[in-house]
């Protein structure tokens, strides 16, 4: 068994991606407490938590240079390009192969594949509650905390301005409607409501996934 930081460590996983990867686990793991029906809750947080793991391949690391401290540019730029060779330029795909090398589960590797805009209008139109989980939580985290599903749009909008596979505003118009219904398909089952998630409701989550072990 290994706990999360060490495999983070292994990856070489840049720090503020570790972060963001333990807080959208720290989000799905509220959700999954609040609610009234059951799901397998240890599925959805292995996936949030290796949900992003190839995600250094399409970073701009000129964009937050202040995140590549204290390695320094050259070091990350290295580590890119190791996971570049190692696992092609497809960053989903190649965080899928880490889930396998991590031999995580078949559902596990599904719920991770499913953190993807594309699959937004299938999910809201499925059953899968652990699906509309992980992308649900993914959406409200950006790289400085728990924002909105509307702030996190925004933000996202901004920093893959430049991104090849960017949203047009239309496309990000129908990702948004397909997340908003999906937000009241979660919340339905909740006790809680989606405000009810923030920076500081999650930090008790974040301190339980510090010794989560696989």
């Amino acid at each position: 068994m290994k706990k999360i930081g060490d495999i983070y460590k292994d990856y070489k996983i840049m720090p503020n991606l570790a972060m963001h990867q333990m807080r959208v686990a720290a989000v799905a793991m509220q959700i999954c407490g609040s609610l009234d029906i059951e799901i397998n809750k240890e599925n959805i947080i292995k996936a949030c938590i290796f949900h992003d793991m190839g995600n250094i391949i399409k970073f701009d690391l000129d964009h937050f240079p202040e995140w590549n401290k204290p390695e320094g540019d050259e070091y990350w730029k290295g580590i890119k390009n190791d996971y570049i060779s190692k696992y092609g330029k497809d960053e989903h795909k190649a965080s899928l192969k880490i889930g396998e090398e991590l031999e995580l589960s078949n559902d596990t590797l599904s719920l991770i594949d499913c953190v993807d805009s594309s699959y937004v209008e299938i999910i809201r139109k499925e059953d899968d509650i652990a699906k509309k989980i992980c992308i649900y939580s993914d959406n409200r985290v950006t790289p400085h905390g728990v924002v909105s599903v509307e702030d996190h749009s925004l933000e996202a909008k901004e920093r893959y301005k430049d991104h090849p596979h960017a949203f047009d505003e239309e496309g990000r118009q129908f990702f948004n409607e397909n997340l908003n219904l999906i937000e009241k398909q979660i919340f339905f089952h909740s006790n809680i409501k989606p405000e009810d998630i923030d920076d500081l409701s999650i930090e008790k989550y974040l301190l339980e996934l510090q010794d989560f072990s696989i």
